[in-house]
């Protein structure tokens, strides 16, 4: 579909969107046959075998203190490119604490023999990874012409109207642009009817549309308008509607009694650290207000496997089809995938997916990367660009939430998956790769060169893909034996496109995932020096940089040329390597 159909598409459903580079669907969703997902090997996959086993073998290291305790108490890993599900491996527990001990801040583990370890087919606890499947219901609904997208959620539920909210549009509720604060303790109201008037009478923190503010409201309020107008319950609509036509068969809200072997515990849920007192929580929604609401919310409530939640993944990178069965068209899948933020950057959002978040996709983050993660310790994330899926289902509040901070086994499964697809050489059968390493600095240096004829230029093969801002790939040189480095002006220029300048010698950033043809004019002195430096900073990476083809030519002779073995020998690298991905 083109930017102009886009358009058309948006304008139809009741507005305007400023449109983002869009991404690039498989071919399997441009001709409209999708394949169903198999087990295979990496190579089949197209993927590299030795990143898999790191991305295992670093999870595992999770499972250990984490600083202090355990990130979770187990995982299921998931990562595949295309319909080949290459990675599919149970690691830890499933079932290990029965309590936690406040005073001593320990898990309180069940005997040995009731413990249950990590299966493939583990049954997690979504938790807000369950916003992914209401979006998808009301992109359903936007898609049949029986919700607007620029339509006010009150035009649907009168009562949503009150205290300020009457301009709050479907659009803001699955960007979470509406205005509301994070979350309401809902399950302080005794009956369905108080929860209700909660939400109604509840003001916005900020202006509707004019900041990003993350809200469990905004997909509970989604849950009660496409329950309004389609006249069914979500659960409902989610077995109808996705689950039953993929074949998703252990995917459901309210597992029945007789899975509970097969479900992932999570936390003691106990106060002051939990809003209800209700013991181990295992088999049951763990979210508060998901359990208040009889455990179906547009927030939170889903349970799933990994296989399902590949099921699902594998259905949006081909368009909304999953074998013979369609819950989207393309169309409907590219608002999902398209940034309606463009006003907030660093909160890219789609319809219901964020958009390029590295503090979790890792370095498969890019402008078209997709993914929800769930505060159980689950996230799925989607890169069109590679085809590639990956879903991480940890029970990171197992025993108690306090245990764990921020997302870094997710971080490294999405580092990994990332550098397991191969970026192939421009010219030959390697290329210099500056590693994928935080907090690090790799350069590859030539050799000393007389350019004091004038006139002289460099040109090669680089690929960059990087933290944006954060993470710099400069060229620089220097006239003084390396002890001062200016910065080298340069040219890039990707097949099909026009060239970029680079006044200040640097790219950072996502680079399309292709090789550029790069031009620097170098400086006249009889003993120059030439250097890329890769430098990155302590919290996330891209997938590093690649330079491929490194020449010099000045005055009608080339003073240097990497292909050939003595001058190649003559390059310096710390911390690049030559790669043969």
């Amino acid at each position: 579909m083109t930017r102009r159909q886009l358009g058309r598409v948006v304008m139809a459903l009741g507005g305007a969107l400023a449109l983002a580079p869009l991404p690039a669907l498989p071919a399997a969703a441009a001709t409209g046959h999708a394949g169903t997902l198999r087990h295979g090997s990496p190579e089949r996959a197209g993927l590299l075998s030795s990143a898999l086993r790191r991305l295992v073998t670093d999870a595992e290291a999770f499972l250990g203190p984490s600083p202090k305790h355990p990130w979770y108490a187990g995982a299921v890993l998931l990562a595949g490119r295309g319909a080949t599900v290459a990675l599919h491996e149970p690691i830890g527990m499933a079932v290990r604490y029965q309590a936690y001990d406040e005073k001593t801040d320990t898990g309180v583990e069940f005997p040995a023999d009731q413990q249950i370890p990590m299966a493939e087919d583990t049954v997690f606890d979504l938790a807000s990874v369950s916003k992914l499947f209401t979006s998808i219901l009301a992109v359903q609904q936007i898609e049949r012409g029986a919700l607007g997208l620029e339509a006010t959620v009150a035009s649907y539920l009168p009562d949503f109207g009150r205290a300020g909210k009457q301009d709050i549009t479907i659009r803001q509720l699955l960007t979470h642009t509406s205005g509301f604060r994070a979350w309401i303790p809902l399950y302080s109201a005794p009956t369905h009817e108080g929860k209700l008037q909660l939400i109604w009478d509840e003001t916005p923190l900020n202006p509707p549309g004019g900041t990003y503010l993350y809200s469990d409201l905004n997909l509970i309020s989604l849950q009660l308008v496409l329950e309004k107008i389609t006249g069914r319950t979500l659960d409902t609509l989610l077995h109808d509607e996705i689950t039953g036509p993929l074949g998703m068969r252990h995917t459901r809200y309210n597992p029945p009694a007789s899975w509970k072997p097969r479900i992932a515990a999570t936390e003691d849920a106990r106060t002051p650290w939990s809003g209800l007192d209700r013991g181990l929580v295992w088999g049951e929604v763990h979210d508060e207000n998901a359990f208040s609401l009889g455990g179906v919310a547009g927030h939170a409530g889903v349970f799933s496997t990994a296989w399902d939640l590949a099921v699902l993944g594998r259905t949006l990178l081909d368009g909304g089809s999953y074998g013979r069965a369609r819950i989207l068209a393309p169309d409907s899948v590219e608002l999902m995938f398209t940034d309606f933020n463009t006003a907030f950057p660093g909160d890219e959002h789609g319809l219901g997916f964020e958009l390029y978040q590295h503090w979790y996709m890792g370095a498969m983050a890019t402008p078209r990367t997709a993914g929800h993660t769930g505060f159980t310790g689950t996230s799925l994330v989607l890169d069109p660009t590679t085809d590639s899926f990956l879903v991480v289902l940890g029970n990171s509040v197992h025993p108690v939430r306090g245990w764990r901070s921020g997302s870094a086994p997710r971080v490294a499964a999405g580092n990994n998956l990332a550098r397991a697809v191969p970026v192939r050489a421009a010219h030959g059968r390697t290329a210099w790769f500056s590693g994928m390493a935080a907090a690090t600095t790799a350069t590859l240096a030539l050799p000393a060169l007389d350019t004091s004829r004038g006139g002289a230029r460099l040109t090669c093969a680089v690929w960059w893909d990087t933290e944006p801002a954060a993470d710099v790939l400069a060229l620089e040189a220097s006239t003084d034996e390396g002890a001062t480095w200016q910065p080298l002006p340069f040219t890039t220029t990707r097949k099909g496109d026009g060239p970029q300048e680079h006044p200040a010698g640097t790219a950072t950033g996502w680079s399309g995932r292709a090789w550029h043809r790069l031009a620097a004019p170098l400086p006249a002195d009889p003993a120059l020096r030439v250097r890329w430096r890769y430098t990155t900073d302590r919290l996330y990476v891209g997938r590093g940089a690649y330079v491929d083809g490194l020449r010099v030519e000045g005055s009608h002779r080339v003073l240097f040329d990497a292909s050939r073995p003595a001058d190649a020998a003559r390059l310096t690298a710390t911390g690049w390597t030559a790669s043969a991905d």
